[in-house]
């Protein structure tokens, strides 16, 4: 364990229980979201061709002016 892991363990455990049972789900979503992201590219079987074709559409629709601005998370 790092030593900033190991820091900032020590600081929630400072905090109510409640609010270390929210840290902690919520550091569990993040861990297996990121272990989906890694799987994901590290999958042999991912068509790099479609991610390029999903890109190369987005592109086109922005600089067509069919997209909008928003913050991260933002529906």
């Amino acid at each position: 364990m790092t030593s900033l892991l190991q820091k900032a363990f020590t600081e929630i455990q400072k905090l109510p229980d409640f609010l270390q049972d929210q840290i902690a789900q919520q550091l569990l979503e993040d861990i297996e979201s990121e272990l989906k992201w890694q799987n994901s590219f590290a999958n042999d079987a991912i068509e790099l061709g479609n991610l390029i074709t999903m890109a190369q559409a987005a592109l086109q629709e922005e600089q067509a002016g069919e997209t909008e601005d928003k913050g991260f998370g933002e529906a």
